[in-house]
């Protein structure tokens, strides 16, 4: 299993997120990447600024590098928040909850498909992966809380039925998961994905969010909507016109 744009170098993915959101002045919400398990999926950390209270999001392994990363920027965790059931996303998500006592809120119940099969994939990929069930279903309209931050909730299906997008329009920030990379989409050969969904859910749901929001996508580099819609090979608006 790969996704393109992966990630040469880990490392560099917490400056990037914490430069742009530094960039405004005294922003309500910062953000941290921190790619775990063998497919350096980004899990991010997101917090609000006026509380120092925040949420994963997508924690899918490595958990010691995700309670190191809460300890540097002086976090405390609130809860986990979900985007869709693959084991990379939310494998370990379950056993991270416990620990930390915080509910789980997402992703959208179409993927409970997914969860409920995490032991298996976890044998097949060597990724730990625990079924669980969430504190809290997301469906469209939903709103999640973090300290004072809203996130609205979209739901995306397409990648997998369940999968749901994160976007704070203050911040001009969207954490979409696997529906978009920088210059790819999404994956849609699992079970239950869907091709036309997934280019529907880009087209009527993240694009009307504004071109200038960055997005931090499961894998790899972040980008924007503008950039995206302008060079992704896949779903750039000449594309989606031919």
């Amino acid at each position: 299993m790969r996704w393109p744009g992966t990630l040469g170098n880990p490392r560099l993915a917490p400056i990037r997120a914490l430069a742009y959101l530094a960039g405004m002045a005294n922003p309500p919400l910062r953000a941290a990447i921190v790619p775990v398990t063998p497919l350096q999926q980004n899990c991010s950390l997101i917090w609000c600024t006026a509380t120092m209270r925040g949420a994963f999001v997508d924690p899918g392994g490595d958990l010691p590098q995700l309670r190191a990363a809460a300890a540097q920027h002086k976090v405390t965790v609130e809860k986990i928040i979900l985007t869709h059931g693959h084991i990379d996303h939310c494998g370990e998500a379950k056993p991270l909850a416990d620990e930390l006592g915080v509910p789980i809120e997402g992703p959208h119940e179409d993927d409970r498909f997914w969860i409920a099969r995490l032991d298996e994939d976890g044998r097949n990929y060597g990724i730990r992966g625990v079924p669980f069930e969430p504190d809290r279903w997301l469906v469209e309209g939903d709103t999640v809380t973090v300290g004072e931050l809203t996130l609205n909730v979209y739901h995306t299906p397409g990648h997998t039925p369940g999968h749901v997008i994160f976007h704070h329009a203050p911040s001009k920030l969207a954490l979409v998961g696997d529906v978009l990379f920088a210059g790819s989409i999404g994956r849609t050969d699992f079970p239950l994905g869907s091709h036309p969904q997934l280019l529907d859910s880009i087209v009527t749901k993240l694009w009307p969010l504004g071109n200038d929001t960055v997005f931090i996508p499961g894998h790899g580099q972040t980008s924007t909507f503008a950039h995206e819609r302008a060079n992704n090979m896949f779903v750039s608006d000449r594309a989606m016109a031919a």
